[in-house]
């Protein structure tokens, strides 16, 4: 994890203009959607409402949107007919990219998807092909500035409920959890009133890469950028230790 900053590119992305908020808020919402059908609308019989709540909520999504967009899912439920679909593919340089859409076109998406990539000098590949690169984790971000709990009964606090890891960045702290375990990780941080900047089941490479052609890094940045403005798209990972300067482009 060395030399890349989660918090960074969150604080950045949340300080972006609002039509990258809507951006996010759109994601949420299709997210909501699927977890009502699934689980059902209660949040206390829905673990993975209870979840997509809690990311709500760090990308500070009013309360009456989320209420809403529960609402109108449960009202609804034959409406939502979207498909999950992950792609896998490589950037530059044989960069490793992973792709989640949520879509009610997968025509639409795969074609998207594939000119993202090709814009960028990469290619889509085959399932498997980068995933093998990457771990399931969860992952809750904390700003240092936000959090008045002293770093070690943090870091305790989040073990004892069973958490993997924690890490102290200069700026946040970072607890990873295995996938089935992070419901009880967040809740119990949650309800000792501990500030979440991110929570969420990610990707987290193996290990980070530099780019340091200048262009070959301006293809990969053209090629997250296209993904990431796709309606389709929910999650984009990869594994290059981007600049900071190319973060907050």
């Amino acid at each position: 994890m060395s030399g890349h900053s989660k918090f960074a590119n969150i604080k950045h992305k949340k300080e972006k203009n609002d039509a990258a908020k809507g951006k996010v808020f759109t994601i949420i919402g299709k997210e909501i959607a699927v977890a009502v059908k699934e689980g059902g609308p209660n949040p206390d019989n829905n673990s993975k409402l209870r979840d997509v709540i809690a990311k709500a909520k760090a990308n500070n999504m009013p309360n009456d949107t989320i209420k809403r967009g529960i609402d109108r899912a449960a009202g609804d439920a034959n409406s939502v007919n979207y498909a999950v679909i992950t792609y896998e593919g490589y950037g530059p340089n044989g960069t490793a990219i992973i792709v989640d859409t949520l879509t009610d076109n997968k025509n639409r998406t795969a074609a998207n998807v594939r000119n993202a990539f090709t814009k960028g000098g990469g290619n889509v590949g085959t399932t498997g092909c980068v995933s093998y690169m990457f771990d399931q984790k969860g992952q809750i971000i904390i700003d240092r500035e936000e959090c008045d709990m002293d770093a070690d009964d943090l870091m305790m606090m989040a073990l004892d409920a069973g958490a993997e890891d924690f890490r102290e960045e200069e700026d946040s702290f970072e607890v990873i959890t295995a996938p089935a375990d992070f419901s009880v990780v967040r809740e119990t941080l949650e309800k000792e009133g501990v500030p979440m900047a991110e929570a969420e089941i990610t990707m987290i490479p193996q290990n980070y890469v530099e780019l340091t052609d200048p262009e070959a890094l301006k293809k990969f940045v053209r090629i997250i950028d296209l993904l990431e403005e796709d309606d389709d798209v929910q999650a984009v990972y990869h594994n290059v230790n981007l600049p900071e300067e190319e973060e907050e482009s």
